[in-house]
């Protein structure tokens, strides 16, 4: 496994999509954030406390399960549902900032937007992802990008966020790396040693 982002570097890239965010929609009226969870929701709600601070204003978040809309639960481990959470006001008219951990083969996100459709109609719904892997098996691409970090199929990419993991970073490794499986939620005591 090595380390590729570091909790400063996750920040910066969090704070630059935000304001890429505000920037494109002159403002943060008619804006709404929604997680993919895990990861997806919790940095959602880093954006919104971002652009809470440069704005003033507080904007909604949502949190999207997409468990049930994929096209590909044969193939992958199952995966308990986690909640769907929609801010009150809804997200008819609106625009909707889909927020993702890592972009790979745009299977979530489609699965995503089919489950954004069972809420409302969105004026417009955009794609947030902290890391963009390349590899994509469908013509989706994201409109905010903290960093595109390019790798082999064969390798897998990790988020470890604070809130679940005890430790903010992104590293790569082989998919059969056993340290880069996602924590289960609150686990970890400690972070774990850097690598070199």
């Amino acid at each position: 496994m090595r380390t590729l982002l570091y909790a400063d570097d996750i920040s910066r890239a969090l704070t630059r999509i935000s304001h890429e965010i505000v920037e494109a929609n002159k403002g943060t009226g008619d804006l709404i954030l929604v997680g993919i969870p895990r990861r997806g929701t919790l940095l959602a709600h880093r954006i919104a406390a971002t652009i809470s601070r440069i704005e003033g204003v507080d904007v909604p978040v949502g949190s999207l399960d997409v468990t049930m809309y994929r096209d590909d639960l044969s193939r992958q481990p199952a995966r308990a549902p986690q909640p769907t959470e929609m801010p009150v006001a809804g997200i008819d008219g609106v625009t909707v900032v889909l927020v993702d951990d890592v972009l790979y083969s745009g299977r979530t996100v489609r699965a995503a937007l089919d489950a954004l459709n069972d809420h409302g109609r969105p004026r417009a719904v955009r794609l947030a992802a902290l890391i963009d892997r390349g590899h994509r098996e469908l013509p989706i691409r994201a409109d905010y990008i903290g960093k595109n970090l390019p790798s082999a199929k064969h390798e897998r990419i990790s988020l470890r966020l604070e809130e679940l993991d005890g430790v903010d970073e992104v590293a790569i490794g082989s998919v059969d790396d056993p340290s880069l499986a996602q924590a289960p939620a609150r686990v970890r005591a400690t972070a774990p040693e850097a690598t070199a």
